[in-house]
């Protein structure tokens, strides 16, 4: 399987908060919840819905998966008009939590990876199927990329500015080159970028100083 990420992000970067603008996630006293409510067009639902649809499997860090299991885990697909493919894909496809504190998920379908858990992806991504996928879970993103495990990142980039809040990349970490895939904008400037991991940047070199012009 190949493993793909999908993330929503602010032009600043920040990933957290994206849904609900009441108790999603308010940690570190984030009060700018839900910015991504209503800001995609019928296309860019239409692309995530087909996401979901292809996904063999799911994988989730554990305050992520906690967030879907409490949503989409205990909601009818009455209660999610348009999201239908999401519900059914996340509610009938096998789900992996990378935790090594969740101990019995309600979830059915739910497995925790609570052990050599980079072993454990690469042997579910050795397996027969279409795509392994991640959603939000910044934390697992950010690892699974230093450990050369993504094949694939969608990032949805919605035209806001928040100023604060858990960005999916920290001011200071590893870096990478990404080769562009895919792009698009939507007619409300949400913009579709899919990315490959590329290994590392190149870099200009640094130029010698100009002895010549160097005084003794």
């Amino acid at each position: 399987m190949k493993l793909t990420t999908m993330t929503q992000v602010t032009v600043d970067g920040v990933m957290q908060g994206n849904g609900h603008a009441s108790d999603e996630d308010r940690r570190n006293g984030f009060e700018r919840g839900g910015w991504a409510r209503g800001k995609g067009d019928n296309e860019t639902h239409a692309f995530i819905n087909q996401t979901y649809q292809r996904a063999d499997a799911f994988l989730f860090g554990r305050r992520t998966y906690e967030l879907f299991a409490g949503s989409w885990g205990s909601l009818r697909v009455q209660d999610v008009p348009g999201w239908e493919p999401v519900m059914r894909a996340l509610n009938t496809q096998p789900k992996y939590v990378a935790s090594t504190t969740l101990a019995d998920p309600a979830w059915s379908g739910t497995t925790v990876l609570s052990g050599d858990v980079a072993a454990a992806v690469r042997e579910l991504k050795a397996k027969s199927g279409g795509e392994l996928q991640v959603h939000g879970s910044g934390a697992l993103t950010r690892w699974l990329l230093e450990n050369d495990l993504v094949d694939e990142m969608t990032l949805i980039v919605v035209p806001v500015v928040l100023g604060q809040g858990a960005r999916l990349f920290p001011e200071t970490g590893p870096d990478l080159a990404l080769d562009l895939v895919e792009s698009r904008v939507d007619s409300k400037g949400v913009t579709i970028q899919v990315f490959r991991p590329a290994g590392r940047p190149q870099y200009a070199p640094t130029e010698a100083p100009d002895r010549s012009t160097t005084r003794s």
